[in-house]
């Protein structure tokens, strides 16, 4: 894929994820209901709705790139994968979504050679969208779903980085109330300044924001849940490892798309 094409499709998308979180905040505001998947995850209209907007999107505007959206998939629906696929998750962070919280997220990632190298990571209610502007870069910019739609050319992120680990200890992301005995282990050999609260791939972005240090999540997730936001942690100098040391890869299609266990780092933070 050439720069120049990166980029031109990260600015057609960038109205894309807004008009997808439009839809999300207008379910909300007229009441849903929540259905349960195969696997007892909750499901609402919003997902669905934001899905819809996304997969026309992309099939017009990269019509040769398959795309795995993670309600199609529990539905069945998976289309063939090579090398470069689309990963997308219209609403991550659905708890969060039905608990009446603010931090879920629209998440789009492209995947090449089973790595993330694009990814957008939009949060409606917060009126932010990390991204990666261009191969290799990060960025931060504001998006209000409810102002006029963003044009191709209305882009003006501001770059943003990891931060380099202090001597005074790391700060975490982890849920207090939801530790698992392997995240325990984990962090008994780390120096642990704060414990952080973030919902959905906002943990990433926090991280690729200078604002937090690490985020060990020693369970399994799915690929669409973690794509964009290893993409724009990486673009940022991060980096996502498996359990194993090993990157987090993707394409895992004969495993159902299922992550093991991760680590997700900013600079300085091994």
């Amino acid at each position: 894929m050439s720069d120049q094409f990166f980029e031109r499709l990260v600015r057609a998308l960038v109205p894309v994820v807004q008009e997808a979180g439009k839809a999300i905040l207008a379910v909300r505001e007229g009441g849903y209901e929540v259905d349960r998947k195969d696997d007892e995850s909750p499901v609402t209209q919003a997902d669905r709705e934001a899905e819809a907007i996304i997969l026309a999107a992309l099939t017009r505007l990269a019509p040769d790139i398959p795309v795995v959206g993670e309600e199609a998939a529990s539905e069945g629906h998976v289309p063939e994968i090579g090398q470069r696929f689309f990963l997308v998750d219209p609403l991550d962070g659905t708890k969060e979504f039905i608990a009446g919280r603010s931090e879920f997220t629209v998440n789009i990632a492209l995947i090449e050679d089973a790595r993330p190298v694009l990814g957008m990571v939009y949060a409606p209610m917060l009126k932010k969208l990390y991204l990666t502007p261009r191969p290799g870069q990060a960025a931060l910019m504001p998006l209000d779903s409810e102002a006029a739609p963003v044009g191709a050319g209305g882009i003006d992120p501001v770059a943003i980085g990891c931060r380099e680990a202090s001597g005074s200890g790391l700060s975490v992301l982890a849920s207090l109330s939801h530790m698992n005995a392997a995240t325990e282990a984990f962090l008994e050999d780390i120096e642990v300044a704060e414990f952080l609260q973030a919902g959905s791939s906002l943990k990433f972005c926090l991280i690729a924001e200078g604002k937090a240090d690490l985020y060990p999540r020693l369970a399994p997730t799915m690929e669409w849940d973690t794509a964009a936001g290893q993409a724009v942690l990486e673009a940022a100098g991060g980096r996502v490892e498996a359990e194993d040391g090993t990157p987090l890869v993707y394409g895992k299609s004969d495993r159902g798309f299922v992550n093991g266990g991760f680590i997700a780092r900013g600079a300085g933070s091994a």
